[in-house]
């Protein structure tokens, strides 16, 4: 039997070239597969959270709990209409955590002035339930606007625990401010 030479120069050259090719791809996909991974293992952590979320303000009668990690916005039934409740920007700063918290209307009708209580804390790692006894609150209060808005945004800042230890963060207490005007008859 002869062998044709060209063949298996041919030959010889592909599984040479297929060689080479897969050197320098290896390293590319295994960064790929890291990189698909590390989005999964956030997105399976965004979901547990969305549920804790979800199962914690289905369980609540006043106010609204936000988890960090679930990056997604509750409503709330409140004094002042049907509230959207969402947290943004959450980040490092010297004594804790910094985040923006936007309270906005459904309904996209203007919201009144309003005061209200955020508080913020850890979760129990075994439960998933909120650490009230270690949490910490502050007032918040919107001011009038000339502008009527749907939407109030606040600057947080949440002393004592880092983005990756602050667990919950609860909007209750809501009242309105502003007084209705009365009007008087003679």
């Amino acid at each position: 039997m002869t062998i044709p030479y060209p063949k298996v120069f041919l030959l010889s050259a592909l599984v040479l070239l297929a060689g080479c090719a897969q050197t320098h791809e290896v390293p590319k996909l295994r960064h790929q597969v890291v990189e698909l991974n590390q989005k999964l293992s956030t997105l399976t952590n965004q979901a547990t959270a969305l549920e804790q979320q979800n199962q914690l303000n289905q369980n609540s009668t006043s106010g609204v709990y936000l988890l960090p990690t679930a990056n997604n916005a509750a409503r709330l039934q409140s004094s002042i209409g049907e509230l959207s409740v969402s947290l943004s920007h959450v980040k490092t700063e010297a004594n804790g955590t910094q985040a923006l918290l936007h309270v906005r209307t459904v309904s996209q009708a203007s919201l009144p002035a309003f005061k209200a209580v955020v508080e913020w804390g850890q979760l129990d790692a075994a439960t998933g339930k909120p650490l009230t006894a270690d949490s910490l609150s502050q007032p918040v209060a919107s001011a009038d606007s000339l502008l009527p808005k749907p939407e109030q945004n606040f600057e947080l800042r949440f002393s004592g625990l880092t983005p990756e230890q602050l667990g919950f963060v609860r909007l209750h207490s809501i009242v309105p401010t502003a007084q209705p005007a009365v009007v008087r008859q003679h």
